[in-house]
């Protein structure tokens, strides 16, 4: 469902995004994995429109995601849990973009409780959530659609060891009803037990992909191949930095 044929990208001179192919598909979840700065959220800003690629496209079914009849029912976005309103209540926040979306109101109340926030919750004001409920909020967003792809950045942050383990018990019943789920992180305990599929970006570059269990057989451990890459590729980060300033 989500493809990334060569896609580039460059800020001020600097390339943030080179030649990224990255296949994630239904039914699984795949675990986007890199150290911060290592190009993930701008890949996924590309991926619903929200940056575009110097070069190569991504698309979801088939799709730019400007291109897709109705973006809502297809994918579910969560790239910043305190991107909302701190002033309207959680049930606001729902209620609006369901009657922006032509939604049914039903739909609110759904997707708290898939998300286990509670009525009193949900009549709270955003600022007084902590950000763990903000991510929960924030999923119940992305999930108000239905849609069949869901793409996050980072939403175990701000959650503790026992939603942590909700958010996986969450997205693994996601992919089991054939959806596509693209997590990004760079916890690597978070989505290496998670993901059915891993896909290591370092320096904006695709360093290894495949699925959890063939890495492992592979490499013996997940971690040892995850640093190996990504320590490999700071280093070079680094002395290219020196070269620079030198």
């Amino acid at each position: 469902m989500i493809r990334f044929d060569s896609v580039t990208k460059t800020y001020h001179g600097q390339v943030v995004l080179d030649a990224v192919d990255l296949h994630a598909p239904a039914g699984a979840v795949t675990g986007f994995l890199g150290p911060n700065g290592a190009g993930k959220s701008t890949a996924l800003r590309i991926l619903v429109g929200l940056a575009r690629a110097d070069h190569g496209q991504a698309t979801i079914g088939g799709r730019p995601y400007r291109l897709l009849e109705r973006p809502a029912a297809t994918v579910g976005v969560l790239l910043d849990a305190n991107a909302v309103h701190p002033g309207r209540t959680g049930r606001e926040t729902l209620t609006l973009t369901c009657l922006a979306l032509g939604l049914p109101r039903r739909r609110v109340d759904e997707a708290l409780d898939l998300v286990g926030l509670s009525r009193r919750e949900g009549r709270r004001r955003v600022q007084g959530y902590s950000l763990g409920m903000r991510q929960r909020l924030g999923l119940a967003h992305a999930l108000l659609g239905e849609p069949d792809v869901l793409v996050l950045d980072e939403p175990a942050n701000g959650l503790d060891p026992q939603g942590q383990r909700w958010l996986a018990e969450l997205l693994r019943d996601q992919a089991a009803q054939g959806r596509t789920v693209l997590l990004s992180s760079h916890q690597l305990a978070e989505v290496e037990h998670l993901a059915d599929h891993l896909v290591i970006i370092g320096g904006g570059q695709i360093l290894s992909s495949g699925t959890t269990a063939d890495l492992a057989a592979a490499h013996g451990s997940i971690a040892d191949h995850y640093f190996a890459l990504t320590d490999g590729v700071d280093r070079a980060a680094a002395a290219h930095d020196g070269r620079t300033a030198a």
